[in-house]
């Protein structure tokens, strides 16, 4: 586990990319760099290529990827023992709700939907692990 500083690191990530995520839709937020690309595949398949294009959307990803990364995997300001048992539960319902969720999805969802619940993908685990470890701590921190 990281140490209780890196978590503050990624919250502090999450929220900019939040900030980030809205100027995108609302303030249509771009910023163009070149990129290499092993494949790319906008108007043709290209290999081992570079070319310029819009990385706003892939710098949000990467935010917030890195930052619940770092949420998931830092300890709390007070490590308890009792934290560990409490993060494998955790795990274990992130992961079966996380799968039910993938089921649903493929089975019901379709087109530029299905696209997006696939980039929702990217991300779920962490939130929902970070979510039932915050509650299964709270519930815990109640029991007598």
């Amino acid at each position: 586990m990281l140490s209780f500083k890196w978590k503050i690191a990624g919250y502090t990530i999450a929220v900019l990319s939040a900030i980030l995520t809205v100027l995108y839709f609302a303030a249509g937020f771009r910023f163009e760099i070149p990129v290499f690309a092993i494949v790319s595949s906008y108007r043709e398949i290209k290999f081992l290529s570079t070319f310029s294009t819009n990385f706003a959307d892939e710098t949000i990803l990467l935010g917030f990827i890195s930052g619940f990364a770092l949420i998931a995997f830092s300890k709390e300001r007070k490590e308890l023992d009792i934290y560990r048992e409490i993060r494998v539960n955790a795990l274990i319902k992130a992961v079966v709700i996380y799968t039910l969720f993938l089921i649903i999805s493929v089975l019901f969802l379709y087109g530029s939907v299905f696209m997006g619940i696939a980039i929702l993908n990217l991300v779920l685990p962490f939130v929902l692990y970070i979510l039932i470890f915050n509650i299964l701590k709270f519930r815990a921190q109640r029991e007598p």
